[in-house]
């Protein structure tokens, strides 16, 4: 649910160009809080230059006010809880109620204001990655400008120069704010028709972040540097990750960016896309190719398109297995092949809720309703029209379908499979054994005919020097 709430600043309000002085503070613009994990409808623009504004997979757009023909908006750092999945919760750290923060939209040549209250425990400050901008407005606590001190509110302003996907996130005790969650999505539109950005029917954006929370716990672990074990696209993991439902026939661009420790190659199942931009700015027409995956390094952004001419409801996910798990795969070990016949029982006798896991494979923990810690999530779940997904972390469907009117964003159901197009048993006459090949060792290295035994002498460490 949105709703409005004042914010009562102290005797002062400290700028990064300057003081501001009382009446400026009285004319804040109110904060805007938003408290559901839902995807949000776009935000048609009320005033200012028009655009196509975009969808922000669950999350949302940061309205604001047009005062003497500059944009104001208003961000509140702040504690947030954020609904992972359901059955899981966060304590993070945020903007507006949620983390990541509401998506920022301007338009090219936009003079943009932004107020940040800082409602944390330290200090912070805004870096708006990607941007030109003045120097003093680039957010690098001490080296741009002073620390942004809880209880206060900075203003930063500056002319949106050129279009594009960009991020904004702390520059401030940054393992700490970064790790707990602190980020948002900022895309400026072109002010006119630009020969190297195409108008689309759907354009998505959500940010690439992980979490190391223990099951049982809220608060994610702060020095983590690789080992973290839910891996979510706006803060949110499988299944909480709302489905991209689009028209067949749109053209659709997703915009990504990535504020993890590590690379995600960002996979779509039935289309081929191309990457349309950068951090940089768009690409030119003649540097892209077709792709099925695209990587998205630390601190980047890719915008890919395609046409969505394939029907049906189509994975979309980070092609790292491990990402599309959540925090009940980490640290199980590897039991494939081991015979547990005659110890489950046993066991039990000791450990009443003691399951066996893994030994065929780890597919049996999609649909095994095994009690599990509070607050957590099962490394493999979800339910689709034929049974388990198996599937967590960085997943989700993209949804196309004739039916789905223009602008409608709302989630179609399961697809419809036209007679004969799903895959089945072959219930026919039994098939001839596959043929195998036997050439081990061919090619560079040819198997050979052994030779005569070789005798070697072994001489074992005795521990003691000169022996």
């Amino acid at each position: 649910m949105t709703t409005r709430r004042s914010f009562l600043a102290g005797a002062g309000l400290l700028a990064a160009a300057g003081t501001v002085n009382r009446a400026a503070l009285a004319a804040l613009p109110e904060p805007v809080i938003q408290t559901s994990a839902a995807t949000a409808a776009p935000l048609t623009p009320p005033n200012g230059r028009p655009y196509d504004p975009v969808v922000t997979l669950n999350g949302w757009t940061a309205p604001w006010r047009m005062r003497n023909g500059v944009k104001e908006f208003h961000l509140v750092a702040e504690p947030v809880e954020r609904e992972i999945a359901p059955g899981m919760v966060a304590r993070l750290w945020g903007y507006n109620g949620q983390s990541p923060g509401p998506t920022i939209e301007v338009v090219e040549g936009d003079r943009v204001r932004i107020f940040v209250t800082n409602r944390l425990p330290e200090h912070t400050t805004i870096h708006w990655h990607g941007q030109r901008l003045p120097n003093g407005m680039d957010g690098v606590g001490g080296l741009n400008q002073p620390q942004i001190p809880p209880g206060k509110t900075f203003v930063y302003e500056f002319i949106a120069r050129r279009p594009g996907t960009f991020m904004y996130h702390p520059h401030a005790d940054e393992m700490v704010q970064m790790a707990m969650g602190m980020m948002g999505f900022w895309v400026t539109h072109p002010r006119e028709a630009h020969p190297h950005i195409a108008r689309v029917d759907r354009d998505f954006c959500f940010l690439l972040n992980a979490y190391d929370i223990e099951p049982g716990s809220y608060v994610p672990k702060i020095n983590t540097m690789l080992d973290f074990n839910l891996w979510t696209w706006n803060s949110r993991a499988f299944p909480g990750i709302d489905s991209l439902n689009v028209r067949k026939g749109d053209r659709v661009r997703v915009r990504i960016g990535n504020l993890t420790m590590t690379n995600h190659p960002i996979h779509i199942h039935g289309h081929e896309f191309e990457v349309t931009g950068t951090d940089g700015g768009p690409t030119r027409p003649e540097s892209r190719w077709p792709e099925v995956t695209t990587d998205v390094a630390v601190g980047q952004m890719r915008q890919i398109e395609f046409i969505a001419d394939e029907e049906g409801d189509w994975a979309m996910h980070c092609h790292k297995s491990h990402h599309t798990m959540n925090a009940m795969g980490h640290d199980v070990p590897t039991m494939i092949g081991v015979d547990h016949r005659g110890l489950v029982e046993g066991i039990q006798k000791l450990v009443p809720d003691y399951m066996l896991m893994g030994e065929r494979g780890m597919a049996d923990m999609g649909e095994m309703e095994m009690p599990l810690p509070d607050n957590t999530l099962p490394m493999m779940t979800g339910q689709g029209p034929f049974g388990a997904v198996e599937m967590g972390g960085m997943f989700t469907v993209l949804k196309v379908r004739r039916e789905q009117k223009r602008g409608d964003y709302r989630d179609p159901g399961w697809f419809r499979h036209p007679k004969g197009t799903v895959a089945y048993e072959w219930t026919g006459a039994a098939l001839p054994e596959p043929a195998r090949g036997d050439a081990a060792g061919a090619s560079s290295m040819p198997r050979t005919a052994g030779g005569p035994p070789v005798e070697m002498a072994v001489r074992k460490p005795t521990g003691h020097q000169g022996h």
